[in-house]
């Protein structure tokens, strides 16, 4: 118990991980590593630096000195001098040379970018194992009809695979954007103050080749192949705002996913887990409330949310930059990733345990399947001799007569029994029965699922060859 606010994001909804890759100890490691690529690249083209002052730095790179740093930075009101300072005060002899010719930024945003390529890597690698969990239900369940339902009302029936299969599309569009965007990550390379370069012009005597081989070299040690082709002294903040809004298209195929499952399981047609012990409500000792599915769509508004914050922040830098996008970035971006955490760890546990209720599902269906099947007994009575119009007017005599039993005395739908019983429907009441099979109104759904799954989601998932993740909190 604590007496100061925690954030529940990281109390209660997302792994460590994730934590761990927006917190200070993983920052200032990437700040060390990029004056390391710094210094190295700079030497291998010529400056004067030692080999020993890089073997100073390298010793020095994990070992950081946060107790010097702190008081540094209550010193001077500078985070990055601070560790400049801090760093330089155990390598000792590599002091004249840390964060030659950089500015702030050639740490701060390269580091972020780091840390956001990190975190988007968790969520691929948590979007497949979803995606794995709604291909093997698609599989599964590709031939149960269900109603369909377009108004929330009673539509054709679809199957029970079809409709994962919506959801699943949903998010493989995600994926290919989210492919997209590590495909091509930049970082922001070794930029200068403003932009321009001007600083390590000058110390490589206006050798400008050098300048650019320097990026080059700068970023293949930090593991990348591509920096962002200009810059003012940030990277532009549009790319923070196509960050966020990826996790706002996640999140919102988890929003559409959750609100699906919160509807189905008041039908009382499918159900998320629900364990033994697990209580409902405080008050109703009955009740099996879809407590992961709303949390779902809390967080996951969350995450939608963080998106016009970005917007906000990317059309407000005036000019080469301003400050007022650090202390936001600071807010948005960790914790705009740190409940699609939380979003995609329930998603994980909830379509590992999918429960659906077939008979439940079937006493729905023939609740409302007559009313859909009135065009199939018009047509095969007209086959059997019988006049159109006069087989239509007494359908929709039946279907009237049926629909007020329904709504307004509560009982079943006997619409079936009452064409039956009506001799104008003899030379086809045998064969009743047999039109009213529920997969005879299903379309191509199954086939549907089949393909779609063998087109798009099988080879995806063939080709990234993932590990499964199972989340670390008890969701």
């Amino acid at each position: 118990m604590k007496d100061i606010y925690e954030n529940p994001l990281i109390t209660r909804y997302a792994d460590r991980h994730v934590a761990e890759i927006f917190s200070d100890y993983y920052k200032f490691r990437l700040w060390r590593k990029l004056w390391i690529a710094l210094a190295e690249s700079e030497k291998e083209l010529g400056l004067n630096i030692t080999d020993a002052q890089i073997a100073e730095m390298r010793k020095y790179a994990n070992d950081i000195n946060y107790e010097f740093a702190a008081e540094e930075e209550k010193r001077v009101r500078h985070d990055v001098m601070a560790h400049v300072h801090a760093y330089g005060e155990q390598a000792k002899s590599a002091k004249p040379i840390i964060h030659l010719g950089a500015t702030s930024c050639y740490v701060t945003d390269n580091a972020e970018l780091i840390q956001i390529y990190d975190a988007l890597n968790v969520v691929k690698r948590k979007m497949l194992t979803v995606m794995d969990k709604l291909k093997t239900f698609a599989v599964k369940y590709k031939s149960l009809p269900t109603l369909g339902y377009t108004h929330l009302q009673p539509a054709q029936l679809t199957t029970v695979g079809k409709r994962a299969t919506l959801w699943l599309y949903d998010l493989y569009l995600d994926y290919v954007d989210l492919t997209h965007l590590l495909d091509g990550f930049k970082l922001r390379g070794v930029k200068g103050t403003t932009g321009t370069q001007a600083s390590f012009l000058s110390l490589f005597d206006g050798d400008g080749k050098k300048v650019r081989e320097l990026e080059k070299k700068v970023v293949k040690k930090m593991g990348f192949k591509n920096v962002f082709a200009v810059s003012g002294q940030t990277y532009t903040r549009k790319f923070d705002y196509q960050v966020v809004s990826l996790l706002s298209q996640i999140a919102q195929s988890a929003y559409k996913f959750a609100n699906d499952m919160r509807i189905m399981q008041s039908f009382k047609e499918m159900e998320e887990p629900f364990e033994k012990s697990q209580i409902g409500s405080s008050a109703m000792a009955y009740k099996r409330n879809p407590m992961r599915s709303e949390r779902m769509c809390a967080l996951a508004r969350f995450v939608i949310s963080m998106s016009t914050n970005e917007a906000v922040t990317a059309s407000t830098q005036w000019f080469e930059r301003t400050l007022d996008d650090s202390a936001n970035k600071r807010l948005t971006i960790p914790q705009a990733f740190l409940a699609l955490d939380g979003v995609l760890n329930i998603f994980i546990n909830v379509t590992e345990n999918l429960v659906v209720y077939p008979n439940v599902i079937a006493r729905r269906i023939s609740d409302e399947l007559p009313f859909m099947a009135t065009e199939e007994i018009i047509m095969a009575s007209v086959k059997a001799g019988g006049d159109r119009q006069d087989i239509h007017e007494a359908i929709r005599r039946h279907s009237m007569e049926s629909a007020k039993a329904v709504k307004e005395r509560g009982e079943r739908n006997d619409l079936i029994e009452r064409i039956k019983g009506d001799k104008l429907f003899a030379a086809v009441a045998e064969k009743l029965d047999g039109i009213l099979k529920p997969e005879n109104f299903i379309g191509r759904a199954s086939e549907q699922v089949d393909e779609f799954l063998a087109e798009y989601i099988e080879p995806l998932l063939k080709s990234e060859k993932f590990d499964a993740y199972e989340p670390e909190i008890n969701v």
